[in-house]
């Protein structure tokens, strides 16, 4: 039998309404067939309902019962179980689905009525405020004319009784015998009775008769002296319609009126300014002038002075206040007082720290510190494939540079150079205190020196962890070993020792161990885990500081965190500036600079000092009143630190008795802050209680016209370092007689000014013996006085040389001698064993017997100590 007809067999094709098995064609080539039988496991699933929720473990009752009806119905429906209970689970989904978007449309029907309701609520409240309103504005609009129709009364009133009274003066001769009559009062009428409403609620009185509160005749009996002594006062002088009008009511007049509503508008005003009086909070300070105090109270300054003059202080408009007394002006005047102290203007300049989920990793900052000619910047030109060491005069650094290297692995480390001699000990502490890490390099030949113990000493103050590098292991004398030895005399235990600091040796000439180097600087920092946020304001430290031609004062920065970006406002120390430029170390220009990125910027208005903490702020007159509140304190410092010189009348007395200390004024101009810093420091330190050094003005730049006139009228010389003088200041110079130096290397500054000063000082002076001689006789000669006949026991006496004159070997006179003679003649000295005649200066009280002591006072030339 062939395939095809194995296919026409009693087996049914695979279909998915049987529940087991079935067949499935298999076609090959040529024509050929084939049909495969195919069985499928059915798997036991449990229905929903009471029994899908029994506990497992444990058959729920019936269970063979429901399998035999799930079974029948799915073979009635020609469905296999699993279909149909995937139908059920699928209709049961369905069905809460459906009941589910049904919940939320009747939720969404009752939001929706709920805001319909709502919006009807404010809809109506909204008309009905505006019906308030209309109804409001139409009551003043009533108000207003009825108090213009009673206004109009008056006058029309006013107008009728003056007729009257020219008909009665007319008519009063005719009447003239005729008796007095009383006018009987008229009813009050509903216009009048209007009218007197209206001018009580403007601010008018209306009299009445019998006052106020009267209604009978009993009362107006009573009230009439009053009444009578009030019409005296307003009567003025007697005509014969006073006579007839005498006991009428009298109603005021609108002159009256208007008077009256004057006094109560000036009762509500500033009886300064003549406006409405507004109660305004100021700020005062722990000093403020007169003048600004009345700016903000919005009043003038003359009336602030004349209640300073009340109080009994004569003041001026740019005089200062303290605080005290500006709080008791700001009370007299009814404003509220906020004291506030002057330095809250740092609050929020620098901000507090990111949030850790804003934090980004960041490159490693690595400060290279180390003895002067121990190969700090040649391991760095090593790292950069630069050569920066042959720019620096004399082969060492002068100042900080920062770079950032890349390095083959794709990983940023930014250095940091530091200078290693003596005289920049502040610059290697601003290095330590920026940085992340301190490469401590040692020279395998030199060993630990001066300046590599107080590196030591840099790091562990700022709490930086340290690597030390061991250079030149390629010189045939180097000996590593004592490097680290050394090292434990000042608590540095490297890692080959048990300890935690990590050595490397290695070689800046060769360029070994380079790579050893930069992977535990790597490691270092991963252990540190660096972080920084640079989505915010930039914040940093600035390295270094100059003023450039060309380019005006110009800073090298090292932003922390943030970002710094082109155009942003810096304050850095006393200097702000918008950002116009960012240079990294190559030369190219940068859009922003990031994290431990070094840069410089150009757009400050001065050279900030090294070392200062910078930050962005948000606009120009924040940080125009930062600047000037530092640049305030700072002149205040040197106020005190000048005035402190003669603080009082007993130090200056003690001056005086003393010798003056010698100064040698300097001004000394450098290329970059940090350099002018370092000489200013060192040249300080040189002298003593009778010399010393005096640095009236240091800073970056070239020497100019300025520099030159401020020399001349100290009387200073200029010392340039790594700068030059203009042709301007060149010529007036040479006009002037001011002295220009100029120097590359900073021990030649020192030594230049030690030379100097030396020269200053008073040469020492010393006594050297030189004999003795002794008195065998006294001889009296007329017109000389006593001479001494004497014999050389030692030595030399020489004239003119200092003598002590010796009795029982006391020292009883000391002086010069007048004369020395052999026989009789002057000679200019005389040797031992030979006889002389001796006389002093001024003295003549020499005895037999007594030793005569000769020497002479000889002047060394005195030194610095070092």
């Amino acid at each position: 039998m062939s395939d095809t007809d194995d296919n026409n067999s009693g087996r049914r094709p695979l279909s998915l309404k049987r529940p087991g098995s079935g067949t499935v064609q298999q076609s090959f080539a040529r024509g050929r067939s084939k049909a495969v039988v195919v069985e499928k496991k059915r798997k036991r699933v449990a229905p929903a309902g009471k029994d899908a929720a029994a506990p497992q473990g444990k058959p729920a009752a019936g269970k063979g019962k429901s399998d035999t009806s799930l079974a029948a119905k799915a073979r009635q429906l020609g469905l296999s179980e699993e279909e149909l209970v995937a139908r059920q689970r699928a209709i049961q989904r369905a069905r809460a689905e459906a009941a589910e978007r049904e919940a939320k449309k009747r939720q969404d029907e009752e939001d929706r009525s709920r805001r319909a309701a709502e919006e009807r609520k404010a809809l109506e409240e909204q008309r009905e405020r505006q019906a308030r309103e209309a109804e409001e504005a139409k009551q003043r609009e009533e108000e207003a004319r009825r108090a213009a129709e009673a206004e109009a009364a008056m006058k029309a009133e006013e107008a009728r009784r003056a007729q009257e009274d020219d008909n009665r003066r007319k008519s009063a001769p005719a009447k003239k015998d005729a008796p007095a009559r009383k006018k009987p009062e008229a009813p009050a009428t509903p216009d009048r009775a209007a009218q007197e409403s209206a001018l009580e609620a403007m601010g008018g009185r209306v009299k009445r008769k019998g006052g106020a509160g009267a209604t009978g005749p009993g009362a107006a009996n009573k009230q009439q002296p009053q009444r009578n002594k009030s019409d005296n006062r307003r009567r003025g002088k007697l005509t014969i319609q006073n006579i007839l009008d005498g006991d009428e009511e009298r109603q005021r007049s609108l002159a009256s009126v208007r008077r009256a509503r004057e006094r109560e508008k000036q009762r509500r005003l500033d009886p300064g300014t003549g406006r409405e009086k507004i109660e305004r909070e100021v700020i005062v300070p722990e000093a403020i002038s007169v003048a600004d105090l009345a700016n903000r109270m919005a009043e003038r300054s003359v009336d602030v002075i004349k209640l300073l003059m009340k109080q009994g202080q004569m003041v001026r408009q740019n005089d200062i206040l303290d605080a005290d007394t500006a709080e008791l002006v700001v009370e007299e005047f009814g404003h509220i007082v906020k004291r506030v102290s002057e330095a809250d203007v740092e609050e929020g300049f620098i901000a507090d720290d990111d949030p850790e989920e804003s934090k980004a990793s960041r490159p490693p900052v690595v400060a290279v510190m180390g003895h002067v000619d121990h190969g700090k910047t040649s391991l760095l030109d090593a790292l950069r494939s630069t050569d920066v060491v042959s720019g620096e005069a004399g082969g060492i650094t002068q100042h900080i540079g920062a770079y950032q290297v890349q390095l083959a692995s794709g990983d940023k480390i930014t250095f940091l150079d530091t200078p290693g001699h003596a005289a920049f000990s502040a610059m290697r502490s601003r290095g330590a205190m920026a940085t992340d890490l301190v490469i401590l390099v040692v020279a395998a030949d030199d060993s630990v020196m001066p300046q590599t113990v107080e590196a030591i000493n840099h790091a562990k103050a700022a709490g930086t962890p340290m690597i030390v590098a061991v250079n030149k292991c390629d010189k045939p004398d180097s000996d590593p070993n004592r490097v680290l030895t050394d090292l434990l005399q000042h608590e540095v235990i490297v890692e080959a020792m048990s300890g935690e600091t990590m050595s490397v040796p290695v070689s800046a000439l060769k360029r070994t161990g380079l790579e050893e180097l930069t992977e535990a600087i790597t490691l270092q920092a991963e252990m540190l885990d660096l972080k920084a946020n640079p989505e915010r304001a930039a914040e940093g430290v600035v390295i270094e500081s100059q003023v450039d031609k060309g380019r005006g004062p110009v800073a090298t920065v090292l932003v922390r965190r943030g970002t710094l970006k082109r155009g942003d406002i810096v304050v850095a120390g006393t200097q702000w500036g918008r950002v116009r430029a960012l240079v990294n170390e190559r030369g190219q220009q940068l859009s922003d600079a990031g994290p431990s990125v070094p840069a410089e910027i150009l757009g400050l208005d001065g050279a900030p000092e090294p070392g200062e903490v910078f930050a962005v702020v948000e606009n120009e007159a924040r940080a125009r009143e930062l600047a000037e509140y530092r640049q305030r304190k700072a002149r205040d410092g040197a106020g005190v630190v000048a005035g402190g010189a003669t603080a009082s009348l007993e130090q200056m007395m003690a001056r005086l008795k003393q010798d003056q200390v010698q100064e040698m004024p300097l001004l000394v101009k450098a290329d970059v802050q940090g350099s002018a810093e370092a000489i200013k420091q060192s040249l300080e330190k040189i002298g003593n209680d009778e010399v010393r050094a005096r640095v009236i003005h240091s800073a970056p730049g070239g020497v100019n016209e300025s520099d030159v006139l401020l020399a001349k009228s100290s009387g200073s010389p200029i010392f340039a370092f790594n700068v030059r003088a203009n042709k301007q200041a060149r010529d007036l110079a040479e006009q002037e007689g001011v002295e220009i130096r100029y120097y590359s290397v900073i021990y030649d500054v020192i030594d230049d000014v030690r030379g100097t000063m030396e020269g200053m000082l008073a040469p020492e002076k010393r006594e050297e013996f030189i004999g003795y001689a002794e008195i065998l006789e006294v001889f009296n000669i007329t017109k000389v006085g006593k001479v001494g006949g004497c014999r050389v026991t030692e030595g030399v006496v020489k004239r003119g040389c200092g003598v002590r004159l010796l009795r029982d070997d006391t020292v009883i006179h000391e002086g010069h001698l007048k004369t020395l003679k052999r026989f009789k003649d002057e000679v200019p000295e005389v040797r031992a064993g030979t006889e002389c005649g001796m006389a002093f200066e001024n003295y003549d009280d020499i005895q037999k017997g007594d030793q005569i002591e000769c020497f002479d006072v000889i002047e060394v030339a005195r030194k610095l100590e070092e």
